[in-house]
């Protein structure tokens, strides 16, 4: 820089212009020329803080578009551009060289799948509350960071459940069934007859925060008693909920309905089988919004068909989507929706946005949202 200029910028920048700044002949004139250049003004614009845009890898094109748009403002994406979820070898061929990964439970993340993304994967991001779709321990040992979405969705699917119970015990599928194929020929007195859940033993498997507020939303249908099985000591928010904590034996021989909300780990995994089922009420009615790999779909099969339980309400099964041969499928008692859980417009979208801010966070070396 020209040395007068250096001088007046000091000024300049100092908020003072006391003193003398001699110019001579040829100073003046660049003076004169850098003055008489047009000033333009940029609109504002929000720059990325990487140096490089980090490469994301995003597994279907469907996702609520605030995550998509917040990702794409600071890094590269690309995407298997289809609405449902990339085939395995088309993972495993556009992984490689990725920074992050913005999946769901329809994609394994293995060994197999982080051996081919290398070693710039530094953040998984899945938009769901669950994650035994991620080798997590796997992820740990090489240094890649795990983001997920619980709590947004623990209304909706307490909703949710509360909904397929309801359906379930008033048969309420069945019935509508019934007025589309000429069944309803008349009112009758007994006929569709469902279960109350007023004066009912209402039992929880599983107390966390969509246990919680399922039992929230329960206690004005004024059941008998809500009872829950937890793997920890929930005394304290038993007692705020006027609720009991029991045995797991307790829990599944006095229970008129039976719910699911656990997560799905090692020691949930077939939990509910045929040795379970024959403990239960003949008239109990199993609900599972939580994993279908908790329950042993083949044994709960031959229970409802045995008698051994009443019926069941499921939005989750093994696998999904439940292939259209499925015996539940031709079970009357049985009401099955395709994991609709969290499905509301509002809990979808932060969801999305949750997703996107956790890979942000990890690429940042920042706190994430919700971190596994």
């Amino acid at each position: 820089m020209n040395p007068v200029f250096r001088q007046l910028s000091a000024a300049l920048s100092s908020g003072s212009l006391r003193g003398t700044i001699r110019l001579g002949s040829n100073d003046l004139r660049q003076l004169l020329a850098f003055t008489a250049r047009p000033v333009t003004w940029e609109p504002h614009r929000r720059y990325c803080c990487f140096e490089m845009k980090p490469k994301v890898y995003v597994t279907r094109n469907d996702y609520a578009r605030i995550g998509l748009d917040l990702l794409r403002e600071e890094c590269d994406i690309s995407l298997w551009d289809e609405g449902y979820p990339v085939p395995r070898d088309e993972f495993l061929k556009n992984v490689a060289g990725k920074d992050a990964i913005y999946c769901s439970l329809n994609d394994r993340i293995d060994k197999e799948l982080l051996d081919q993304a290398g070693p710039n994967l530094k953040v998984i991001s899945t938009i769901s509350v669950g994650y035994d779709h991620i080798d997590v321990k796997e992820c740990k040992q090489r240094g890649i960071r795990v983001g997920y979405t619980p709590d947004v969705l623990t209304d909706a699917t307490a909703e949710l459940t509360v909904a397929l119970l309801l359906a379930t015990a008033r048969r309420m599928f069945e019935a509508n069934k019934q007025v589309h194929t000429g069944g309803w020929k008349s009112w009758s007195p007994m006929w569709m007859c469902g279960t109350s859940v007023k004066n009912s033993v209402v039992g929880i498997f599983g107390f966390g925060r969509i246990g919680q507020e399922v039992a929230k939303r329960l206690a004005p249908f004024k059941p008998s008693r809500i009872q829950f099985t937890s793997r920890t000591d929930k005394f304290l928010t038993a007692e705020d909920l006027n609720v009991t904590q029991v045995p797991f034996d307790e829990l599944i021989e006095t229970s008129d309905f039976l719910i699911i909300a656990c997560s799905y780990n090692v020691e949930t995994a077939n939990l509910f089988n045929d040795a379970v089922f024959s403990r239960m009420k003949p008239s109990a009615i199993l609900i599972n919004t939580s994993r279908g790999g908790v329950v042993e779909q083949h044994d709960l099969i031959h229970a409802l068909r045995a008698g051994k339980i009443q019926a069941a309400g499921l939005d989750v099964t093994t696998p999904e989507p439940l292939p259209l041969d499925s015996p539940l499928l031709t079970l009357p008692n049985v009401v099955v929706l395709p994991h609709i859980g969290s499905a509301d417009i509002e809990t979808r979208i932060e969801m999305s946005r949750i997703t996107a801010c956790n890979i942000l966070a990890g690429l940042k070396g920042i706190r994430m949202l919700s971190e596994v």
